[in-house]
């Protein structure tokens, strides 16, 4: 069995689901590898809150089981702490530098963010320009807006307008779907 990890934060956790195990990102690309009888299992090292920071010192830990996908969701607590977009762009970077380390044949995808425009302007534009440069940079399959089709829209969110509901979570591994297949089927 090959193992997919997912280092994310509240988006990957599933933050405020009823069902976590059946309803969260990882959950339901767990449900699409098992319908399509994929060799893969799905490690769910998604922690609401965490940061690039976060997830550059846990890591390490998560790379004592072996990994041949690796699916990084870090980003957006970052700029809601403060936290300039060229640090966060070093700590996915020294992930992803780590990860390439250690296992060097995984293939990866990078999960990218977006802010609105009116939440910060030239902010907004440097923190978007991160993920798609450090995709690039490591040849990592790319979705450059994960709440794409989700993020704005009441009936696809929990009631903080912040978290996909499960309907929103549907949407989201409907679309970031055929990314995963097609590192898996390589």
């Amino acid at each position: 069995m090959n193992n997919l990890l997912f280092l994310g934060d509240s988006l990957t956790a599933g933050y405020g689901l009823q069902n976590v195990h059946q309803e969260s990102f990882p959950a339901l690309i767990q449900q699409k590898i098992n319908q399509n009888q994929l060799p893969y299992q799905v490690i769910n090292a998604g922690i609401s809150g965490d940061t690039s920071a976060g997830g550059l010192n846990r890591i390490d830990r998560l790379l004592l089981q072996p990994i041949n996908i690796f699916v990084l969701e870090l980003g957006i607590n970052d700029i809601l702490r403060g936290i300039p977009p060229a640090i966060t762009q070093q700590n996915l970077q020294a992930i992803v530098n780590k990860v390439k380390q250690k296992y060097p044949q995984v293939r990866m995808a990078l999960m990218g963010m977006e802010l609105p425009l009116n939440l910060g302007g030239f902010l907004a534009t440097e923190f978007l320009a991160i993920f798609r440069k450090v995709a690039e940079a490591n040849q990592m399959a790319f979705v450059p807006f994960f709440l794409e089709g989700v993020a704005g829209l009441p009936h696809l969110n929990l009631a903080d307008r912040m978290h996909p509901s499960a309907a929103g979570y549907r949407i989201i591994a409907d679309k970031v779907w055929p990314v995963l297949k097609s590192l898996m089927i390589e």
